[in-house]
């Protein structure tokens, strides 16, 4: 299959949003070696879960479907470019290409017609900006606490998984 037939599956999953009010417009695939091993659809609504993106769902779908977290050698295509959370879920999990429809940019044009707009006032321009910088120095109130009890978990974990 080409990419404008992986592409056109993603969007196909997206337009089920147009029949269920639960669902958001954002359709994703994840393919291995020419086929496809997960798909996702944005379910925060309906799931009461911010993180269920398309992208996201499509990563935990094509995860559970190999029975493995590293998607390496996978390409994921989204209907929509995918915001850094998805952008990090992607890296996180070793997808290697992404391929997209709707540009951010032009997402956040498209939905700015809506009463309100579609995401609480986040522009794509702050999205990228907050995320990039050290959680510290973002806009929320952060801050480090219990820093080598917390270490200690993660040494002690370390060495156990070290055999």
């Amino acid at each position: 299959m080409t990419d404008e037939e992986f592409m056109t599956r993603a969007i196909e999953i997206s337009a089920q949003a147009l029949d269920d009010p639960g669902l958001r417009p954002y359709g994703a695939v994840v393919v291995k070696e020419g086929r496809i091993v997960g798909e996702g659809i944005n379910r925060s609504i309906a799931d009461l879960d911010p993180t269920s993106h398309g992208e996201t769902e499509a990563i935990r779908d094509a995860c559970r479907n190999l029975g493995q977290t590293d998607l390496s050698g996978c390409t994921l295509y989204a209907s929509c470019e995918p915001c850094p959370l998805c952008v990090a879920a992607m890296l996180i999990a070793g997808v290697e290409r992404l391929v997209y429809a709707v540009s951010m940019e032009e997402s956040a044009e498209i939905f700015s017609r809506l009463p309100g707009g579609d995401r609480r006032g986040v522009d794509v321009a702050t999205l990228r900006a907050e995320t990039a910088r050290p959680v510290a120095a973002r806009r929320m109130d952060a801050q480090q606490v219990l820093s080598p009890p917390a270490q200690e978990v993660l040494r002690q974990w370390c060495d156990g998984q070290r055999g």
